[in-house]
């Protein structure tokens, strides 16, 4: 197999993007490297890294390239490393990339580093990449998004429990970013007595919505929030909180009886609480209007 054929093969199986040692152990010199990127058959979108003529410079190649060029001790962090594992489908602005306290990297375009010692059980290698560990991914992109909070439900249900990503938190404390991912990790683990109790009361409140009774008894069961003479019931719903099965399991069997016993259910979640406010009021007002009515 020729040089060219050779080098051929590692840019297909790394999104289109090598670097400049990889080139050399297919038998190019450095000189011939330079020219290449000299007359533009190849890019350098970062020192030591090349992107193949004929490759497109996509999200994969951006990611894979800012990982190589920062080394291999350094790994993907925040919203790219949720676009790595597939946590997100919304490729990253800006490839983040956390590399030990004693590497330096200068700035580059598009590229922030953070310079942060993690502990093994927070790396993962994905893909021939460095990413930070599934659990601290989760925190890390949930801070980081505008929506963070749906982001971090949407991981808690489909991709990490919620013990692995609060050992996370308690590694990262201290860290930049560490009081906004606890607030963000109660609000996803909070419920009866809870941020979200609390916030639904207050839109009540303000609401001039009244009637309602916290810890009602159903049964076996306690309702987070109840209207009794309307029998309206409301659950906070949170990923987290589903995520014991039995717990999720009794949390359906109360939602059944409720229903077969003619009560209406609304379930609302922290995310909801945060961003629509104004629907879950609506939604509540629909509900006792309902019972209201006439028969």
């Amino acid at each position: 197999m020729g040089r060219d054929a050779e080098l051929d093969a590692v840019l297909r199986a790394q999104d289109g993007i090598a670097t400049v040692a990889q080139a050399v152990s297919c038998g190019f010199s450095v000189r011939t490297v330079r020219r290449r990127i000299a007359e533009g058959r190849w890019r350098s979108p970062h020192p030591g890294v090349l992107l193949g003529g004929g490759h497109r410079y996509g999200t994969a190649a951006r990611c894979r390239g800012t990982w190589l060029w920062a080394g291999h001790e350094a790994v993907l962090s925040g919203a790219a490393a949720a676009w790595w594992h597939r946590m997100l489908d919304v490729p990253p602005m800006t490839v983040d990339v956390t590399v030990p306290r004693p590497v330096t990297r200068g700035a580059r375009p598009g590229t922030r580093v953070r310079r942060r010692d993690l502990a093994p059980v927070d790396r993962a290698f994905v893909r021939g990449v460095g990413v930070t560990a599934r659990p601290l991914t989760a925190l890390e992109a949930a801070a980081a998004l505008d929506d963070g909070a749906a982001f971090l439900d949407r991981a808690l249900q489909r991709w990490v429990t919620f013990d692995a990503v609060y050992e996370a938190w308690c590694r990262m404390a201290g860290a930049r970013g560490a009081p906004a991912v606890r607030a963000l990790l109660v609000a996803a683990g909070d419920r009866a007595a809870s941020t979200a109790e609390r916030r639904l009361v207050r839109l009540l409140r303000d609401a001039r919505i009244s009637g309602w009774v916290l810890g009602h008894p159903f049964g076996a069961f306690t309702l987070d929030l109840a209207f009794p003479a309307e029998r309206v019931a409301i659950e906070f719903d949170g990923w987290a909180w589903h995520s014991d099965v039995e717990r999720f399991r009794r949390d359906r069997r109360k939602s059944n009886e409720l229903v077969t016993a003619g009560w209406i259910v609304l379930r609302v979640t922290w995310h909801e609480l945060q961003t629509a406010p104004a629907r879950v009021v609506a939604q509540v007002r629909h509900a006792l209007e309902r019972r209201r009515l006439p028969r």
